[in-house]
């Protein structure tokens, strides 16, 4: 049993939940979102509650159960009080600035690295200019659907992945980054 999909998902004040055909809308204060759930799955409301059912044990069965139900919580939460990803820049000269609906990666290329802004993120620069190797430049990616914000904030840190050597690039805050110790200067001997 599928303890994920067997718990109902509460729907808070303020929100509306809607299940039309495979189709769940959810609405609220930050926004609508809505998602096509597997056509084995059964979804239904029922008082203040969403509840997830499938109709066997098979193994797809079980696997979707619990994914239908996480998608769901997900998305009321996300119209609720939305998700959010920071990052940083690290790297002298590197810097970060939104223009019209794009965002301006500028680190270490020789043009800077333009990502369009997808509809219902948001992007804050808090940050915009990285000093040296120890304070960065910081942004953070929000919005209320989970899965975009976390795909933007994954493209932007593709744009530039940090390197081991300095820890140069675009990571997520609080993300730690093994270093490589750099070539030693070998001395003078060598040859006998």
């Amino acid at each position: 049993m599928s303890r994920v999909g067997k718990k109902p998902v509460p729907v808070p004040a303020g929100v509306k939940v809607a299940v039309d055909g495979r189709t769940v809308k959810v609405e609220g204060p930050k926004g609508k979102l809505s998602s096509e759930f597997h056509p084995s799955m059964k979804v239904r409301l029922d008082g203040g509650q969403v509840i997830v059912e499938r109709p066997d044990d098979e193994r797809l069965s079980r696997s979707l159960h619990g994914t239908t139900r996480s998608l769901i919580a997900n998305m009321i939460a996300g119209v609720v009080g939305g998700f959010e990803k920071k990052l940083e820049l690290y790297g002298v000269g590197y810097s970060v600035a939104l223009q019209g609906k794009n965002l301006s990666l500028t680190c270490g290329f020789s043009h800077p690295i333009m990502l369009a802004v997808p509809e219902g993120v948001q992007v804050e620069i808090t940050t915009p200019q990285a000093r040296g190797d120890s304070e960065p430049a910081r942004f953070a990616v929000r919005g209320c659907d989970k899965q975009r914000v976390g795909e933007f904030a994954a493209r932007c840190r593709r744009a530039r992945k940090p390197e081991p050597y300095k820890g140069k690039g675009v990571r997520y805050a609080g993300e730690h980054i093994t270093r490589k110790v750099g070539k030693a200067f070998a001395g003078a001997g060598g040859a006998s």
